[in-house]
């Protein structure tokens, strides 16, 4: 595909109105990213490029963290690059038509604070068999890092607490192991022994049910998490990335290295990891002045 690359560039920079060297080589540079994903995952040809890998290209850049002007930008080069094969009769159709430019990039709400975080937890009605189980999946999400699709996916297999992990799958096939210890082991032990087996009318392997015993949805963990908030007085809007975001924040702000934190969120690469890095560095002059004996003998 790079020779088809190479002619696209070729013929832009001979069109009628040609672009400007600055434009072609962005081009060609997102161009060839693009193709060296495609030759990765076992596609050479140009003719053999499916939609769904195009998602899953963007899907990854979004996840390490590139900004959504870079990936729409992106996007409008492959978009354009392939609508050249089908004029040129290379290619019957565009694969790259139909997908979804990223929306702009808006101001990232900050993490809960762990004094939010606690009363979150606290929500629950722990006498109840519904709020045990509550109580689990949020303290689960915390201690984790994981996302609620990979939550609601879980099954009883992924889960040693003996060991002190869990076993994650994201939705890729991914697998990573992430420590579980402290408040979320003691919620998931009293949950798998008091309350699944009432749960869990119609057997099955998830981890997770809901109160008819079929294995609790995103949707349906989405209102439990909506009802705590409203419950523990958080009036700030919760989604359900905040208990994730919080978890990598809190971890960096107390001195995690990056690259852990990486590997238990399941980011591809440092950039999408460090996005939670920041409120961790804002409060690095405070902690100085704070903590320095001799950072206030400024004159």
């Amino acid at each position: 595909m790079n020779e088809d690359v190479k002619a696209f560039i070729d013929a832009l920079r001979q069109g009628e109105r040609p672009k400007s060297p600055q434009t072609l080589q962005s081009y060609e540079r997102d161009l060839l990213q693009m193709t060296a994903y495609l030759r990765g995952e076992g596609v050479d040809r140009a003719e053999d490029v499916q939609k769904h890998q195009l998602s899953l290209y963007f899907n990854r850049l979004r996840e390490q963290g590139r900004a959504a002007a870079t990936v729409a930008r992106q996007m409008v080069a492959v978009r354009s690059f392939f609508h050249g094969l089908v004029a040129s009769g290379r290619i019957p159709s565009n694969p790259a038509i139909g997908l979804e430019a990223p929306k702009p990039d808006k101001r990232k709400a900050e993490a809960l604070e762990p004094e939010e975080i606690e009363r979150l937890l606290a929500a629950p009605d722990a006498a109840s068999d519904a709020g045990m189980r509550d109580a689990a999946m949020m303290e689960t999400l915390y201690a984790t890092g994981m996302r609620v699709s990979e939550l609601v996916a879980l099954d009883l297999e992924h889960v040693r607490l003996e060991l002190g992990i869990i076993r994650c799958v994201d939705a890729r096939g991914r697998e990573r192991i992430i420590p579980v210890g402290g408040a979320a082991a003691d919620a998931l032990t009293a949950y798998l022994e008091r309350v699944r087996p009432q749960l869990a009318k119609a057997g099955g392997q998830a981890l997770f049910l809901n109160l008819q015993g079929g294995r609790i949805t995103r949707q349906g963990l989405w209102k439990i998490l909506k009802q705590a908030a409203r419950d523990a007085g958080i009036e700030r809007e919760l989604t359900p990335h905040s208990l994730r975001q919080a978890f990598a924040a809190h971890l960096l702000r107390n001195g995690a290295d990056l690259r852990s934190v990486q590997e238990m969120m399941g980011h591809a690469g440092l950039q999408a990891t460090l996005q939670y890095a920041q409120p961790a560095k804002a409060r690095i002059n405070d902690v100085y002045r704070q903590a320095h004996p001799r950072a206030g003998r400024h004159t």
